[in-house]
């Protein structure tokens, strides 16, 4: 059973968004989607409050927690750790990855070719990340393919999120995973890397029929 995940979304909790965590679940369970990853920026804690979330919709929909980290060189999404226990803001990547691969997590390069705040071909030369995150959901196509050819280059899987800053735009892009996910086996799975990264407004016929397609 394939299951789609959007492992990229930011709430209110961002301080740069004013998406309602729940809505933007119910958006997620709208869309038909498996599973919704909220990953504030900076901070693992922030996202503490849809803990509560999962338990109301465990029956419809698996509820994630990670944090957009900011290391010296850009962004990454990391997963699998509590980052405000153990790391500080803009130290080297190759920190992080150390730090976080000690605690049983994984780091992944979130839209690294889109200049501001991201990696760029720095993610050639990094050795130890999980996978490159392909389809953002903000980027355009362009730089979205150059990340899927750089995962391509390095033989690591690529992923897909939305990066959603407002509820209506989950799921623009998912990660669709060729393995049954539970709540348990997130983090392995992201190990395992059988998965894809999907851009759901490059289909011409969307998979899922209530989603509004909004480019950004």
């Amino acid at each position: 059973m394939k299951c789609n995940v959007d492992i990229h979304v930011h709430s209110w909790s961002s301080g740069d968004s004013e998406a309602d965590p729940e809505e933007s679940i119910l958006q997620a369970i709208k869309i038909g989607l498996h599973g919704i990853a909220f990953t504030e920026h900076y901070s693992y804690e922030a996202s503490e409050p849809v803990e509560m979330l999962r338990e109301r919709y465990n029956n419809e929909i698996l509820i994630f927690r990670g944090v957009e980290f900011s290391a010296a060189e850009g962004h990454c999404l990391i997963f699998g750790m509590n980052t405000d226990k153990f790391l500080s803001k803009y130290i080297p990547i190759t920190e992080i990855l150390s730090v976080v691969s000690q605690h049983g997590g994984v780091v992944i390069p979130s839209h690294p070719y889109r200049g501001i705040n991201s990696l760029g071909d720095a993610v050639k030369g990094i050795n130890g990340i999980c996978a490159i995150e392909g389809h953002n959901g903000y980027n355009l196509h362009s730089l979205n393919m150059k990340a899927v050819e750089a995962a391509t280059l390095l033989h690591l899987p690529f992923t897909g999120g939305s990066d959603a800053h407002d509820s209506r735009d989950v799921g623009l892009c998912y990660t669709e995973f060729s393995d049954r996910m539970t709540q348990d086996n997130f983090i392995d799975l992201l190990k395992a890397g059988n998965y894809r990264g999907v851009d759901a407004r490059m289909i011409s016929k969307v998979p899922f029929p209530n989603l509004k397609i909004t480019g950004r």
